[in-house]
């Protein structure tokens, strides 16, 4: 069946045509491009917050999983219920996303209770990242300590904010243990500082940088942190650039973010998979609610390397790879097919045993399972067991993402 898909349009997103979600959202919409909206997100899935639409009847699909539950599988059915248990997306993202994470399972279902007003549903929200259309630019964990040590040694203006004592606790930890704990006091001491002491830190490193060598400047990461300060005057997010990974994913490559991982997305277009839920809680980079107390409590203070959080995908065959991130909610696949002569028959997707939505990021395809050909931007839904076979049509590759429960 064909989705009709959900866009959402948060000031963050890229503008008008621009966007990858404004042009996927042309091949399941009727609505047109705005050239001045922002265009963030498509929203492919059941969460209550951005439904899809089955497009020949206007019928929610969780509508039609609850009056078909043999669309679903038994696995499937037997961890989630009547429900797709992820929400797949496309991003679009021309500017910072908010410093933010996501809440374990039991930690959601406590902030729903008691504050339904932010936090909008019961679940957690692993979720994982796949760059598209070049390089995707993201923060992501917290950064080695010997990187944050570095850091904020050389910047007086970030150390002020920190404070004296908790600096000299973070440069003279010496066990994982005490130098977590001494993340936790710096991270949270620089959450919490006065609105006019970050600003004005800020301020003076920003007027400090054109002075600094070449050298200086690439070391300091100057670049980045003047680009997200360009967008984010005066915000402690701001100061995050020194505190967490930064990273670069190629196009096909992925990266997975488990609950409390702090991150921030910053440029670029994405496809991402997560458990059915929109609890973010945030604090910075955002005109939105900033849940500090929260945040900061929840954290994984864990330091490393930005690699611990890639993942790799694995060859079914010649055209198509699957990715299993450490969590039921949620798998990935992808197909390509070569425009060239060697696909000269159909190709049949592996069968699920779990329902699926299907995503076509680029060229034409005919089947002999759907009334027309399928174009770029369509999303598909298939009912657990159900076959499709693909043949490209035209002189692009097709390259086709579907997500399906990890059970």
């Amino acid at each position: 069946m064909e989705l009709c898909c959900v866009v959402q349009k948060y000031a963050w997103g890229k503008v008008g045509k621009s966007s990858l979600v404004a042009q996927l959202s042309q091949g399941n919409s009727a609505a047109p491009v705005v050239e001045v909206d922002p265009y963030a997100e498509l929203w492919m899935g059941t969460h209550p917050s951005g439904p899809s639409l089955i497009k020949t009847s206007n019928e929610p699909l969780l509508n039609h999983l609850l009056n078909n539950v043999d669309s679903l599988g038994d696995a499937e059915k037997k961890s989630f219920g009547t429900d797709l248990p992820f929400l797949f997306k496309a991003l679009s993202v021309a500017k910072a996303l908010s410093i933010q994470a996501h809440p374990n399972k039991k930690h959601a279902e406590e902030l729903f209770a008691t504050r339904p007003d932010l936090y909008k549903d019961p679940n957690h929200k692993p979720e994982m990242v796949t760059a598209w259309l070049g390089p995707f630019e993201a923060l992501c964990g917290f950064r080695p300590i010997a990187d944050i040590k570095f850091f904020i040694q050389e910047i007086d203006e970030l150390a002020a904010v920190v404070g004296k004592a908790a600096c000299e606790a973070l440069v003279k930890a010496e066990s994982d243990s005490g130098e977590m704990q001494a993340l936790r006091e710096c991270f949270s001491a620089l959450m919490n500082s006065n609105e006019e002491s970050i600003a004005s830190a800020l301020q003076q490193f920003e007027k400090r940088i054109p002075s600094l060598s070449a050298e200086k400047k690439e070391s300091l990461q100057c670049d980045l942190f003047t680009r997200i300060a360009a967008d984010f005057p005066g915000d402690v997010g701001c100061w995050s650039v020194y505190f967490m990974n930064y990273v670069v994913l190629q196009e096909g490559e992925s990266m997975f973010l488990g609950p409390n991982v702090p991150h921030a997305y910053i440029f670029g277009d994405c496809l991402e998979c997560m458990a059915c839920s929109d609890n973010v809680v945030r604090a910075g980079l955002t005109p939105k609610f900033k849940d500090i107390d929260t945040l900061c409590s929840m954290l994984d203070y864990q330091p490393g390397p930005v690699d611990r959080f890639r993942m790799q995908w694995t060859a079914v065959d010649a055209f198509c790879q699957e990715c299993f991130p450490p969590v039921p909610d949620f798998a990935m696949a992808r197909l390509r097919l070569p425009a060239s002569a060697t696909v000269d028959q159909a190709y049949r997707l592996p069968s699920r045993s779990n329902a699926s939505v299907l995503l076509i990021l680029q060229g034409q395809a005919s089947s002999a399972e759907t009334a027309g050909d399928l174009n770029f931007g369509q999303v598909l839904f298939l009912k657990a067991g159900q076959q499709l076979t693909l043949k490209v049509k035209g002189g692009q590759d097709l390259i086709v993402y579907q997500a399906f429960a990890n059970v």
